[in-house]
């Protein structure tokens, strides 16, 4: 049920401590600037979006986003250089276990009170904005699959492709270069600079630093990608449910 982070460090690359996170981020920007681009010339020869519902264009180019995302920074590298990374790697080589779904609202506790911390030190800096909300891309929801179409996005797709990118792919190379504190904070940090909002950034960076522990000490991908669901999960909830609670939440 319990197994140790598989991936140890080689050592002699610590320059990819910072590659590696600037590769994440220049995928992540290009995925969406390619299907921005690609959006543009369809309205440029003609192609007419105005009759399509938002909510099914919003949860099409998001997923389309994460999986161009996903190929350049994942499978650019393996088809290029050879630079492979397998599924035991990213943490997802065995299906998940009973124990996980234990593990996961502990982590869920843990993230709260961590969040708590940080963010009652955040609300004395002057880039804490009270009043901000976050942009998740889904708006003015009124039909049933409307709201299905959003819960799929936010709750499943995003916790999946966000955790094999981050604390599947990302934590793990970094591991091999540099010290495990360090893979830690790098990848927290680019996750939270990632949902470009520093209330966000300051709350899903509590998420990251359990999340991480999640995937050290268990050897696996799954309660990560489960306590993000959970998160994700409440914070539908209070976006689109309930949405005068919590507006800083997401993820």
């Amino acid at each position: 049920m319990w197994r140790n982070f598989s991936i140890k460090p080689t050592g002699g690359k610590p320059w990819l401590g910072i590659v590696l996170p600037i590769w994440v981020l220049a995928g992540f920007v290009f995925a969406q600037v390619v299907v921005g681009l690609v959006i543009a010339l369809l309205r440029l020869v003609g192609v007419k979006f105005d009759g399509l519902n938002i909510s099914i264009l919003d949860a099409t180019l998001a997923a389309v986003i994460y999986i161009v995302t996903l190929l350049v920074v994942i499978g650019l590298p393996w088809l290029v250089v050879k630079y492979r990374t397998t599924l035991k790697e990213v943490g997802i080589d065995f299906s998940p276990r009973w124990i996980h779904l234990l593990i996961a609202p502990v982590g869920f506790i843990a993230y709260i009170f961590i969040s708590y911390i940080l963010t009652s030190i955040a609300m004395h800096t002057p880039f804490y904005e009270t009043n901000a909300i976050q942009d998740v891309g889904f708006t003015n929801l009124s039909q049933g699959f409307e709201y299905m179409l959003a819960f799929v996005t936010l709750v499943i797709i995003a916790p999946v492709a966000e955790e094999v990118l981050f604390r599947g792919y990302l934590l793990a190379k970094l591991r091999k270069h540099v010290p495990i504190w360090a893979a830690v904070l790098i990848t927290s940090l680019l996750f939270a600079i990632v949902h470009l909002s520093f209330n966000v950034g300051v709350d899903v960076f509590a998420l990251s630093l359990v999340l991480c522990f999640l995937r050290i000490k268990t050897g696996s991908l799954w309660p990560s990608i489960l306590l993000h669901m959970i998160k994700n999960g409440i914070a539908f909830y209070f976006l689109f449910i309930n949405p005068l609670l919590f507006p800083t939440l997401g993820g």
